[in-house]
């Protein structure tokens, strides 16, 4: 481990239930740290954390932090860019001069020693570190991974084999990704996001440049950005490119086109061209790194997914139920485009939760024409998060944009009885706040 974490005894999250946050708390515990926490509201995530036997609280108090974690000499405190400015706890140990970092810079410190395989992009980034994780675990790498979801294939967010390789996937929310200094990156894309961070898309790109410079030895870039190294694509004239591509029975089979060779006949049990796109390119890093081609394909058979990452829920042939992340105009369309390919001639109901008032405001045109493609809409009310409401910016009027007959506003209450009540043979929830916690629930109604 990094000298400068090896002194510390006690490791206090503020924020401890979030995907990213909740990886390094595990990693932590496992290094034999004490790990405590403090969270907004119980989820499944602060569960499993506290089976592992972390304490998390669920209160802003000061008073809740367990005695050892406020020796200020033994313990560092990791707080995420998503905790108000006057949040209690984290105004505390800033006043009281605690050891203080962010997650990206914690990140920064543990890869600093280790070879580093960053995966960076406003979309699929999470899909992608998640199978480049299980290919190079699968094919004998001694790995560890901090993913930025659940992993079907090990139920975590954490894959911990080893320290030959760090996997991280590199966030451009608050320019986290800077922090990083990885051997080799790959960006999949430059979609203006997060403009409540950066303001302009300009500056949101120029971030992305600024990543670019910082890797070592291979850049690789989804073909068409603005960036020279390593392309990635699909059916054009990139370097490594999926080609011949079929579907059976929901897999997709395909060639991939390297610089060196043709590998033909990879499958993918991932629906969605956005899907096929993650795995060559996280094909294409393991092949960089070194792994061997023939235990690559054979690992990329078996990847299962990222739970809400087009998670399958009900899948019969009257009825199919799919459950996604998807929180950006972009992401739904490649949402639609996948479920359109894999269920050809059904009907869709759509269920949206918007996250962020500013992300709803800046998007509202994009999101209603992406919304409009369904044939069903039921949207739920916009998910605050870290922000506060901005008068005018309602789901109500994001729904009166959509163009669809069949549209409906609702609330978390009467969920499963509207979804019951329709008659699409395709059911999705879609969003990036707590509709995930719904999903166990959605489940078991349409189970019956």
């Amino acid at each position: 481990m990094n000298n400068s974490l090896e002194n510390i005894k006690n490791i206090y999250f503020i924020g401890i239930g979030g995907i990213g946050m909740s990886a390094l708390a595990r990693y932590f515990k496992f290094l034999g740290k004490n790990v405590a926490g403090y969270d907004k509201t119980p989820t499944q995530i602060t569960s499993s954390l506290s089976e592992m036997g972390i304490a998390i609280h669920f209160d802003d108090d000061v008073k809740a932090i367990p005695k050892p974690f406020l020796n200020k000499e033994e313990t560092l405190v990791v707080f995420t860019p998503a905790i108000p400015n006057d949040h209690k706890e984290l105004k505390y140990v800033k006043e009281h001069g605690f050891n203080l970092k962010k997650r990206a810079e914690v990140l920064g410190v543990i890869t600093r020693d280790v070879y580093t395989l960053a995966v960076a992009g406003t979309h699929g980034k999470t899909t992608t570190t998640a199978i480049l994780a299980h290919l190079l675990k699968e094919s004998g790498a001694k790995v560890t991974a901090f993913l930025g979801g659940i992993s079907e294939n090990y139920n975590s967010n954490l894959v911990l084999e080893g320290n030959e390789v760090v996997v991280v996937e590199a966030d451009e929310f608050d320019r986290s990704f800077l922090q990083l200094y990885p051997d080799i990156a790959a960006i999949t894309s430059m979609d203006a996001d997060h403009l409540d961070i950066y303001e302009k898309a300009n500056a949101l790109e120029d971030s992305f440049i600024e990543f670019s410079s910082k890797v070592k030895d291979h850049l690789l870039v989804c073909n068409g950005l603005p960036l020279s190294g390593i392309t990635f694509g699909i059916e054009d004239d990139s370097d490594y490119c999926a080609q011949n591509i079929r579907i059976h029975n929901g897999t997709y089979i395909f060639d991939l086109k390297t610089p060196e060779q043709l590998i033909k006949d990879l499958h993918l049990n991932l629906p969605g061209k956005h899907n096929l796109l993650n795995a060559i390119t996280a094909f294409a890093i393991a092949r960089l790194y070194g792994s061997p081609t023939g235990s690559l394909a054979k690992a990329l058979f078996t990847f299962k997914g990222v739970q809400r990452r087009f998670s399958y829920q009900v899948k019969t042939d009257d009825l199919v139920y799919v459950d996604d992340y998807a929180h950006h105009p972009t992401e739904i369309n490649a949402l639609h485009q996948a479920v359109r390919e894999m269920h050809p001639d059904k009907k869709v109901l759509a269920v949206f939760q918007p996250h962020l008032y500013s992300r709803t405001r800046d998007f509202a045109s994009d999101f209603a024409k992406s919304l409009s493609q369904f044939d069903h809409l039921l949207l739920l009310d916009i998910y605050p998060a870290r922000e506060l409401p901005i008068e005018g910016i309602s789901s109500r009027w994001l729904l009166e944009m959509v163009e669809n007959e069949n549209k409906k506003l609702i609330t978390k209450d009467s969920l499963v009885e509207e979804i019951i009540d329709s008659d699409a043979q395709v059911v999705l929830t879609i969003g990036a706040g707590d509709i995930g916690e719904e999903v166990d629930r959605i489940k078991k109604a349409l189970s019956v």
